[in-house]
């Protein structure tokens, strides 16, 4: 039996959820891979722990600080690195350092964080290649809505023609909310905080930019695309008044805030993000709440839709250890 040795870094709400998962996930791992699957090292940006023998749940409260940084992980033995940290797309940090790290020493790295791979995408893309490491990123990329393993796996093969989705929960659950209950928006903003799903400052989620974050990846990790941020255009949902939601609810349209890509015959790759709106006939119209979708149009079987949502942290923590899955798969199987 193989031992495998895994490491998180970053350890908040999401790191947590995945080390506790990872854990209980062991036996599955042992019986399907033949894997012993050991959490060598955790760690937040001032404190964590390691043990080479795998640690268990019940020390996840005692992390010695001190004990952090790309050569806290490098040095305690894993195998495969699990990245789970705040995310910050204009600067890359904190988790690039730790990615970069993994990737240019062959270690194996899931990403869940957007940052880095938004802000340095095509380098690490090149590291991941130059040392044979496998780079993944089903959690930084909407998470328990499949994106990139559509593209990747079940339309392989394809050309795809266009992208529609649906990508941040916060702003469809706000738009749904102003919609069905004809609240505005800083009532909705207040029952969607209350509800545990929307960060303190909502900024990222309501002027669009998780959903071009995880456009690019989509753009530029599924298809092949070096977009930057500069060349998408971005829109929030801010500027939908009660006015314009009245004009829509009369027309028999749904506004959603959505991440958009068309893709011309010479391969070039444009990216939008912005609001619009649909007739409710159409499959887009009805993903209501906090739910998530994408559509993909392709020249050879037409348009595939996705539709998908998960209460998070679990969510982002069962897309990552999918991820994991893929690369046992091809390591150990």
């Amino acid at each position: 039996m193989r031992v495998i040795r895994v490491a998180i870094a970053g350890f908040g709400g999401v790191g947590r959820a995945t080390a506790n998962l990872l854990l209980a996930r062991r036996e599955h791992y042992r019986s399907v891979y033949d894997a012993d699957v050991r959490l060598v090292a955790v760690c937040g940006s001032r404190a964590g722990l390691s043990d080479a023998n795998g640690l268990e749940a019940d020390q996840f409260d005692a992390l010695e600080p001190g004990l952090s940084g790309p050569d806290f992980i490098g040095t305690s033995g894993a195998d495969i690195l699990i990245e789970a940290g705040p995310s910050d797309f204009r600067t890359g940090g904190p988790g690039l350092a730790y990615i970069h790290s993994a990737l240019s020493s062959g270690r194996d790295t899931i990403v869940i964080s957007k940052g880095a791979l938004v802000h340095s995408g095509r380098e690490l893309r090149d590291l991941a290649k130059a040392s044979g490491a496998i780079l993944k990123l089903s959690g930084a990329s909407a998470a328990a809505l499949p994106t990139i393993d559509l593209v990747e796996h079940s339309l392989t093969g394809c050309r795809v023609l266009s992208v529609e989705g649906i990508l941040n929960a916060t702003t469809n659950f706000l738009l749904d909310a102003m919609v069905s209950k004809g609240v505005g928006f800083d009532a909705a903003l207040k029952e969607a905080q209350k509800g545990g799903f929307a960060e303190a400052d909502t900024r990222n989620d309501t002027e669009g930019w998780d959903t071009a974050c995880k456009l690019l990846l989509l753009a530029n990790f599924g298809l092949g695309a070096e977009l930057a941020m500069d060349d998408l255009v971005v829109e929030g949902i801010h500027g939908v008044t009660a006015d314009r939601i009245d004009a829509w609810r009369a027309e028999g349209l749904v506004p959603k805030l959505v991440g958009s890509l068309e893709c011309t015959d010479d391969g070039t790759i444009s990216a939008r993000v912005g609001v619009r709106a649909y007739p409710n006939s159409d499959p887009l119209a009805q993903v209501s709440g906090k739910n998530k979708a994408i559509r993909i149009t392709t020249d050879a079987m037409g348009e595939t839709i996705a539709i998908g949502c998960g209460e998070e942290p679990l969510a982002t923590a069962a897309a990552a250890l999918k991820d994991f899955e893929h690369i046992l798969k091809a390591r150990v199987a």
